[in-house]
């Protein structure tokens, strides 16, 4: 039972090298392999997870020595993700396999797929760390085969190189971690490392361990400045931005998950992390509101959603950085699956009329009922027991509500828009205290709870809520201020990014081929 991880990544692994030796024809049932594969790899997660209900959390033996080799780790994070990446795998194969009929070279394309979706499924059920930073390197490079799906497209080309460099530059980072990790406490079992690190072990060079992690995470998770790479690889078949967005930029978060532990012995890289963060959600949601094309606008939509998700990991609430993971990853599978026929369906949606824009009046009461409803819900799940980390994250979503409270509070709303939106914000909120105490029992064991905060956490925390109650102030009142020029000039800088991609674009523009170079 121990190993029945490992054999997720091992079947994709087999269609993988099935394809490869002899490439099906068109339309071959060969083809589905690499889904049978994902269907397999799916199923071996769901028997991991009854066994952890039943008998907990373990460790495999290591098929190696001297601490090198293959051990897979059965806890709820293992598992989640196992589970998650190869569902969206599944779906993003049969996706392929469909889309791409027809294409010369579909058969290396599913391939390269299913290698890319087995590396994944190696990082997330590793057992020790050299195994994880194997797969995350070679996640790196079969994922770059996908991009350059089509090696004709200069664009295609030069963000591959970006992807690249990038990804060169976060797997050192953590090998120096894992280097750092294996040499101090002689493992590599990631389960022994955080055990070590949660009694206190290594206190005096735990934390350059933790800043080699924090800054492979942030450069993984294409979090900002480091994003450039992730908004433009737009040039490679559908499927790739899917599990690309749904699956390999996770690998961040997922690491700051697995070595929570040392991370949290460390405070000052934890607040460093959630402001890298959430300036990262912050900016990437108000670019990606300017993005004219769908693509796009999804792929600023995920530097937000890293950025979310590792400020929630700067906080110390890494049970709800998991849940976070796996909702953004079947959310943005399904959004780019469905890109095509979405941008169908806007077309064909008849322009609304006048809508009723809030005053300031309404905007004032919207964050007064948004505040007060996040209160009474909150008292009746214990709000005055939880951390207060977790309170002020569930304030932070509680600002995403005051848009929708503001249109309902607007002299010229109807009655009935009112009424709907105030039941949606409750709604909203109950989610929110009931998802949190659900991931967090489900954890309790595995990721450790958030520690009292000290006066460095404190202050992230204030910021962190200024800046998310500046941001809904801002969305909420635009209607008010969008007429006034400067709203017209934000908006370009916003469209391009704040120009924050502007250096690595010149430093691309040497890997770009001249033209007529690929004639």
């Amino acid at each position: 039972m121990s190993f029945l991880l490992l054999i997720a990544p091992a079947a994709l692994a087999a269609a993988t090298l099935a394809l490869g030796l002899k490439p099906p024809a068109r339309a071959h049932w060969r083809l589905r392999l690499p889904e049978f594969a994902a269907l397999g790899a799916l199923a071996a997660g769901i028997v991991a997870a009854a066994g952890l209900a039943l008998t907990g959390a373990s460790t495999s033996p290591l098929l190696g020595a001297a601490s090198i080799g293959f051990s897979a780790r059965t806890d709820i994070v293992s598992v989640a993700m196992t589970l998650t990446v190869a569902f969206v795998g599944w779906i993003v194969l049969r996706f392929s396999r469909v889309a791409l009929d027809g294409d010369a070279r579909q058969p290396a394309f599913m391939g390269w797929m299913a290698a890319t979706i087995a590396c994944v499924l190696l990082l997330v059920s590793a057992g020790n760390a050299i195994q994880l930073a194997v797969g995350w390197a070679a996640t790196g490079v079969t994922l770059h085969r996908l991009l350059v799906h089509y090696p004709d497209r200069p664009r295609a080309r030069r963000a591959a190189r970006k992807k690249a460099v990038s990804g060169i530059v976060a797997t050192a980072a953590l090998l120096i971690a894992g280097g750092i990790l294996v040499a101090g406490f002689g493992t590599s079992d990631i389960a022994t490392i955080n055990a070590a690190a949660r009694v206190g072990e290594g206190a005096n060079w735990l934390w350059l361990a933790a800043l080699f992690l924090g800054l492979a995470a942030v450069i993984k998770s294409a979090l900002l400045p480091t994003h450039g790479w992730l908004t433009e690889v737009m040039e490679a078949p559908t499927p790739v931005s899917a599990l690309l967005h749904a699956g390999v930029v996770n690998a961040g978060g997922f690491l700051l998950i697995r070595f929570a532990d040392v991370l949290i012995s460390v405070p000052g890289v934890l607040a460093v992390l959630a402001l890298i963060g959430g300036f990262s959600a912050l900016l990437g949601a108000a670019v990606s509101l300017t993005q004219p094309a769908v693509k796009t606008a999804l792929a600023w939509s995920t530097c937000a959603q890293m950025g979310f998700m590792v400020l929630q990991c700067g906080l110390a609430l890494f049970p709800l950085a998991l849940l976070h993971i796996v909702a953004h990853s079947l959310y943005k599978a399904h959004a780019f699956l469905a890109s095509g026929g979405a941008v169908k369906d806007v077309a064909s949606i008849r322009r609304p009329g006048a809508v009723a824009v809030p005053n300031l009046a309404a905007v004032t009461r919207a964050f007064g009922l948004a505040l007060a409803l996040y209160v009474i819900v909150g008292l009746g799940f214990g709000i005055t027991a939880k951390p207060p980390q977790t309170v002020a994250l569930g304030a932070i979503l509680i600002f995403g509500v005051v848009y929708l409270i503001a249109q309902g509070l607007a002299d010229l709303a109807p009655r009935a828009l009112t009424w709907r939106t105030i039941t949606l914000s409750v709604g909203a909120t109950v989610a929110y205290f009931a998802f949190q105490q659900s991931a967090t029992w489900l954890s309790a064991g595995t990721l450790p709870p958030p520690p009292p905060p000290d006066g460095l956490i404190w202050a992230t925390i204030v910021l962190a809520l200024a800046s998310f109650a500046v941001a809904a102030v801002a969305q909420t009142t635009f209607p008010l201020w969008a007429g006034h020029p400067a709203a017209a000039g934000l908006r370009v800088h916003l469209m391009n990014g704040l120009y924050l991609n502007a250096i690595s674009d010149r430093l691309s523009g040497r890997w770009t081929p001249k033209q007529g170079a690929t004639k």
